[in-house]
C-alpha cells in the first residue's frame, strides 16, 4: 500500500464527508477469503476474530502513539485500515460457513457498522429471534445509507479523538476500542449467518425513504 492509498486528514467541517468517502471505499468490493469451509465454524470463526481484533489493536494504537496534531492526522487512515482488516474478517467468518456467495456489500456495511449506527440501519435487516435476515439494498438506497452512516461515525471520531492527545495512554485506549470493535463486528456477522441463505430479498427504494437522518 502506498502513501497515496490512504484517506487524507479531515477537519471538523469535512469529517462526515470524508468518512462518507472511506466507507464507499471500504465496501467498494468484498474480499476474497483467505479460509474454506469449516467443520466446525464456530470455533474457527472465534480464532478469525480474536486475530483480527488484536491485529486491529496494534494497528489502531500504533497509529495513535503521535501526540497532537500529529496524532490527528492518523485518524482516517486508521478508519480505513481497521475497516479492511474487519471486511476481511467477515469474508472468512462467511467463507468458514459455507457462505461465500451469499455475502454482498449490503451484508458487509450491515456488519461493519449495525453496532454503532444501529438507528441508521435498523430497516436494513428483518429480526426473526436472534437473527438478522439482510435485506439487499439498491444503488439509491445503499448512498443514501452510507451518507447517514457518514454522519453518525465522524460525530463518534470527532467526539473521541480528544484521547489522541494524550501520550501512550491515549493510544491504549484507541488501541482497547479498536479490539472491542471489531469483536463487534464478528458477532453481528454470525448473528447474520443463523438466518437460513434463501432469507434474504430486495430492499426497495421506497422503503429507504423512512430511514432515519441523524
Amino acid at each position: 500500500m502506498t502513501r497515496s492509498d490512504l484517506p487524507i486528514p479531515f477537519s471538523k467541517d469535512s469529517a462526515p464527508a470524508a468518512v462518507t468517502s472511506v466507507i464507499e471505499r471500504v465496501i467498494a468490493e468484498v474480499p476474497a477469503p483467505r479460509v474454506g469451509p469449516s467443520d466446525d465454524p464456530g470455533t474457527a470463526a472465534d480464532q478469525v476474530a480474536k486475530s483480527a481484533a488484536r491485529q486491529a489493536a496494534m494497528l489502531s494504537g500504533s497509529l495513535a502513539l503521535p501526540p497532537g496534531p500529529l496524532g490527528m492526522l492518523t485518524v482516517l487512515p486508521d478508519l480505513y485500515l481497521i475497516w479492511k482488516i474487519q471486511r476481511q474478517m467477515v469474508a472468512d467468518i462467511f467463507a468458514l460457513h459455507g457462505r461465500t456467495a451469499e455475502l454482498t456489500t449490503t451484508h458487509m456495511v450491515y456488519c461493519l457498522f449495525r453496532h454503532m449506527a444501529s438507528h441508521v440501519l435498523r430497516d436494513v435487516a428483518v429480526r426473526a429471534g436472534e437473527r438478522a435476515i439482510v435485506r439487499q439494498l439498491s444503488s439509491t438506497a445503499l448512498s443514501n445509507v452510507l451518507s447517514s452512516l457518514g454522519v453518525t461515525v465522524a460525530k463518534r471520531v470527532v467526539g473521541t479523538s480528544a484521547s489522541r492527545w494524550i501520550p501512550l495512554a491515549g493510544a491504549a485506549a484507541v488501541g482497547a476500542y479498536a479490539y472491542w470493535d471489531t469483536l463487534q463486528v464478528a458477532k453481528t456477522a454470525r448473528r447474520v449467518l443463523t438466518a437460513a441463505p434463501e432469507q434474504a430479498f430486495e430492499f426497495a427504494d421506497s422503503a429507504s425513504a423512512s430511514s432515519p437522518q441523524p
